[in-house]
Order: structure tokens, then C-alpha cells, then sequence
């Protein structure tokens, strides 16, 4: 699931405040080594047609393997993942639908890494990029430019008493102080509208920055007439405070620098190729077979670690217990009260490393494998693509698989494969979209349990679908828990717009979105096949493999009776 280059600099700051917890807390009698059930690493084994654990255990281990290197889009890693699912499909017997008769469509990624040679300048101060600041990765069109904008200091993100508003943002450089626990920046967010973002960081950039700060920005060349968007940096406490021409202690949120800043950030660019993969399983009806239901996760992750390994036992066990401190489903705003509970909580967190360590040694990780985001997905895709080429279910309809890249970098792929669909856009009927479905117990989240699953979209374009997939839920021998609350109307986790079901939904296509949610792993070195619920991962992959067949079986089209967005527009959940 796609993620903010914000969060990602936030939640390099809580690995290194985790790292702190780690190294200081003292042993707790009371806490035990984990159960250690399942290995770190499995055979693959042939798989057949019944969406099994075991097939599903044996495509994840080499799917999320330390060999893909976290699969990120444009990488050698990703081109190896991409052809494991071609090598898989071409077994199946099912038929190209990417690009020359293959089972790719290239897609013209370019990478962006901003030039050593940038500076910005603030009353007659000059900055140096990697010295003073740093452009955190981004996706989407042009950065927007700085020369002659003027800084508001932003308050403590994410802190409503604390935060400016939308209107006080806009065209400006934001400065901002950013703890644990901040939401992302979107197109819809606070902050669209500046001019850029400038997160404080201390007297002197950390490595880890500088590292992240030199990771290149891969997307999709900009067309013409493309909007701008607001770069997110990281600054020194020197540049925020020349920015606001006063020290930041005492400053109320909204005060404004005096002084211009000028400069524009300049980045260099290079091709960085990747693919979306593409396969149809050819519908048994002579007149249905014409049109499509569409089921796709996405291939990539994100990669290695910028700022080296980490203990990976410690961390996930530390993960796991903050993101359950953490929890708000709703998103609603918290009082002071529940903020300061809340962060009591979070102090509270003591991980036994000596026990872990008596249980396994240490080892140290920087691969993101991206296990359950979105192998898991993946995987699923892939054993439901043979439950029906070797099964006996036989669609009246056609079924058309697609596994897109670049999800990581705004839903690149997904964007890119619906504008430039390689069948007819308009025979796409509907579109099943499977995205991190591999956790989801309590363990993962307060609300998880064996039956638990998030559906987001299913309504949104045809109550008709969103109708069937309950049909469907209620005549399961063990029915799932919906979870609908992330697709409410305005929630700040903005789940609807953020995995690639919403570049088919742009197109009027109906969507239903399958996930089980997010968890203390999610986009951390963690996120390991060995962690995965494979019992609740084929329970759920069976699930959608039964809703894809009973919409390709329909005798008509899911009916759409709901507003469809602007294919050009700006996603709003």
C-alpha cells in the first residue's frame, strides 16, 4: 500500500527513537520469547488448484525473499520478481496481454535525484543541499518552485490544537515540527496547496537523512499541462529558524518570516523502466467473453532500507506493540487527554532483547520483502490465476490479471495501464483489487480476528456490487467480520485513494477493495513471509476468487448507479 515520503521520514525518526527504547529498556520478567512457528526460510513446492495454505506459504517465501531485494519499481530486484509471475503464468497457459505478445507492458518510469548543487537562500544566508537540507522522495508531476515564497511556521503536524490550516498554508514553505505518529500529505491533505514542507530536524542532518535524501524519486514523466506539487524537506534548525527570521522556541503556529526565500531545487533525470504484467483467462461464453473482470495487487515494495539494518527481532516486537498504542480506526481527532495516554503508552513499550536474542540470535535487516504488502496480494492473484486455468470453474466472462508496478510511488502503474488499457477500457466490468491480506489477527490490530477484513470502494460507483459481496459473505461456512470503517467519507487514512482500485474507479469501473489493513510490519524490514496468517490468507484469497466468478457470471454488467469521478481529477475519499 502506497506510502507518503513524509511518513517515511517519520517513521525512520521511530525506528531511531525505537532503537533508543531498545538498547535501554531493562528486562521484563514478565515477557516472553516469541513463539517461533514458522521459519525464516521455506522450499518452494509445486502447487495446484485448491489456494491452499501450503501454496500460498510456498509462492510467498520466494516471492518475499532477501534475493528481490524489497522489489523496488525500476529495480533489478522488481524485473526478477516480474518475471517469477510471467514464468508462473506461462505454466497456466494463459494469455499474454502486456505488450508484443508478452506478458509485460512497459512502463516509462524516470528516476529524480536532486542536483548536489542545489541551494536555497534566506536573509542573505545560502544553504546547501545534503549539507543544510534534503528533498525527501515524491512522486507525481513538477516540484513546485521556491524562489520568492515566503516561510509560516506550521506548528506540530497532526496536532489539531497545534496545526495551521489549509488556507495559512497555501503558496508558502511550511516549517513544521513532525513527531511520531503524523498523517501523510496528499493531493487532499492540509498542506496540497504550499509551496513545500520543511520538517525541523536538528543542528545537523543525520546520515540516515542525507541517505534518504539521495534516494532517487522514480515516476512517470510528466506530461504537459501536469499540476505541480509540494516538495517535503528536511532542514536543519538553523535554516527553519533563518527561514522564520526568529528562534522557534515560544513561536505560535501561523507566524510568518519576513524575509523571502529564494532558489529553485533542480534535479537530474534518468530512465528507470519498469512493468505491469498482464495475463486473460479467455471467458467460456462466445458473447460474454468480449468484456472482463479484472483482479490485480501490485508487484513492487520499497526496497532497501536507506539508513542500514536494524535488529530485526527487537524492532518487529517493538512495532507490534506501538501500532496496537497507536490504534484509531476512526481517525478522529484525539483530545489532550487521549494524545497524553496515548504517548504513556507508547513510553511504557519495553522489548526483552536479551530473551529474543536466547531464542534466535541477533540478525541484522535492511531489506524491505513487502511480505503481506503486497506479496501477499500477489500471491493471491497468482493462485486464484490457477485455481481457474486448472480447475473446473470456467467463467462465462473473461478474467484479466494484472499485476502493477509503482504502486509504491503513487499508483503509478495502475495509472498508467488504465489510461493505456491494453483491452478495451469500457469492457472492463469491474475491478477486485487485493492489497496486503495476510494479517489481520489481534495481534495486528484491536479490532483483527480470524474472520476479520476491511472492504473499501465496494459501494462507491454500484451499490449492486457492494450489495453482492455481501451475498457472497453470508453464504461463507464461517462468515467475515466487515470492516467499512476506513472507507468512510473524509477519513484521514484516505485508504480509498491510496492503492490502485481508484485508477479503474476514476474511469467509472466499480471496485471492490480487499485488504485486511495495516499493522506494526507495514513498511518495515519486518514485513516477513514468516509472519503471515497463511490460514486467514487463503481463507481470504478463496473469497475472492469466488466474487471474481460470480461477477463474471452475471448476466449483465455490475450496474453503476452512483456519480463517477473525473478521470483527471484529484482522488477524495
Amino acid at each position: 500500500m502506497e506510502l507518503s515520503a513524509l511518513r517515511i521520514m517519520t517513521r525512520m525518526r521511530t525506528i531511531a527513537i525505537a532503537a533508543l527504547v531498545l538498547l535501554c529498556a531493562p528486562p521484563l520478567a514478565a515477557q516472553q520469547a516469541p513463539a517461533m512457528n514458522l521459519p525464516l526460510t521455506h522450499r518452494a513446492e509445486r502447487t495446484s488448484a485448491e489456494m491452499s495454505e501450503r501454496d500460498l506459504m510456498s509462492r510467498l517465501y520466494v516471492y518475499a525473499d532477501d534475493s528481490l531485494q524489497g522489489r523496488e519499481a525500476g529495480s533489478a530486484g522488481h524485473r526478477k520478481a516480474t518475471s517469477y509471475i510471467a514464468a508462473e503464468l506461462k505454466k497456466l497457459g494463459l494469455t499474454p496481454a502486456g505488450g508484443n505478445g508478452t506478458y509485460f507492458q512497459d512502463v516509462p518510469f524516470v528516476a529524480r535525484r536532486l542536483r548536489t548543487s542545489a541551494t536555497l537562500s534566506a536573509r542573505n544566508r545560502l544553504f546547501n543541499a545534503y549539507a543544510d537540507f534534503v528533498a525527501l522522495p515524491f512522486r507525481g508531476a513538477h516540484p513546485r518552485a521556491l524562489d520568492g515564497v515566503v516561510a509560516v511556521y506550521g506548528g506540530v503536524y497532526g496536532d489539531s490544537m497545534q496545526t495551521i490550516t489549509a488556507s495559512q498554508a497555501a503558496g508558502k514553505v511550511v516549517v513544521i515540527d513532525a513527531p511520531d505518529g503524523i498523517g501523510r500529505i496528499t493531493p487532499t491533505s492540509l498542506f496540497a496547496d504550499a509551496a513545500a514542507v520543511a520538517i525541523i530536524g536538528a543542528s545537523m542532518l543525520t546520515p540516515s537523512q542525507v541517505a534518504l535524501g539521495r534516494t532517487p524519486s522514480l515516476t512517470l514523466k510528466p506530461t504537459a499541462g501536469a499540476p505541480s506539487v509540494p516538495i517535503v524537506l528536511t532542514v536543519t534548525r538553523l535554516m527553519a529558524e533563518t527561514m522564520l527570521g526568529a528562534p522557534l522556541a515560544g513561536m505560535r503556529p501561523g507566524t510568518i518570516g519576513t524575509e523571502q526565500i529564494h532558489g529553485n531545487l533542480e534535479y537530474d533525470e534518468s530512465a528507470a523502466p519498469t512493468r505491469n504484467v498482464v495475463a486473460v483467462l479467455r471467458g467460456a461464453d462466445p458473447v460474454l467473453r468480449g468484456e472482463y473482470v479484472a483482479i490485480g495487487a501490485h508487484s513492487d515494495h520499497i526496497g532497501l532500507r536507506a539508513a542500514g539494518p536494524v535488529d530485526h527481532d527487537s524492532l518487529h516486537h517493538y512495532n507490534a506493540q506501538r501500532f496496537v498504542a497507536l490504534d484509531n480506526p476512526t481517525g478522529r481527532t484525539l483530545t489532550v487527554d487521549e494524545r497524553v495516554a496515548r504517548s504513556a503508552r507508547i513510553a511504557a513499550i519495553r522489548v526483552n532483547v536479551d530473551s529474543l536474542h536466547r531464542a534466535r540470535r541477533a540478525r541484522r535487516d535492511s531489506i524491505n520483502n513487502g511480505a503481506d504488502d503486497d506479496g501477499s496480494g500477489t500471491v493471491a492473484v497468482l493462485e486464484i490465476a490457477e485455481a481457474f486455468a486448472k480447475g473446473n470453474a470456467k467463467p462465462k466472462r473473461s478474467i484479466l490479471f494484472v499485476w502493477h508496478t509503482g504502486e509504491e510511488k503513487g499508483l503509478l502503474g495502475s495509472r498508467y495501464f488504465t489510461d493505456n488499457p491494453t483491452v478495451p477500457r469500457d469492457s472492463i466490468v469491474a475491478q477486485i483489487n487485493i492489497d496486503m491480506i495476510g494479517r489481520g489477527a489481534m495481534t495486528d490490530l484491536p479490532a483483527g480476528s480470524a474472520r476479520y477484513l476491511q472492504i473499501v470502494g465496494s459501494r462507491r460507483l454500484s451499490t449492486e456490487l457492494g450489495d453482492l459481496v455481501e451475498t457472497l459473505n453470508r453464504a461463507e461456512r464461517i462468515p467475515f467480520t466487515f470492516d467499512y470503517a476506513y472507507d468512510a467519507n473524509g477519513h484521514p487514512d484516505n485508504i480509498y485513494c491510496r492503492s490502485d482500485h481508484y485508477n479503474y474507479a476514476r474511469y467509472g469501473i466499480p471496485v471492490v477493495f480487499l485488504t485486511t489493513g495495516l499493522h506494526g510490519d507495514y513498511h518495515q524490514v519486518t514485513d516477513e513471509a514468516q509472519y503471515i496468517d497463511y490460514p486467514h490468507l487463503a481463507r481470504v484469497t478463496q473469497f475472492a476468487f469466488g466474487l471474481v466468478h460470480h461477477v463474471a457470471d452475471l448476466d449483465h454488467r455490475p450496474v453503476v448507479d452512483k456519480p463517477t469521478p473525473d478521470p483527471a481529477g484529484v482522488c477524495r475519499q
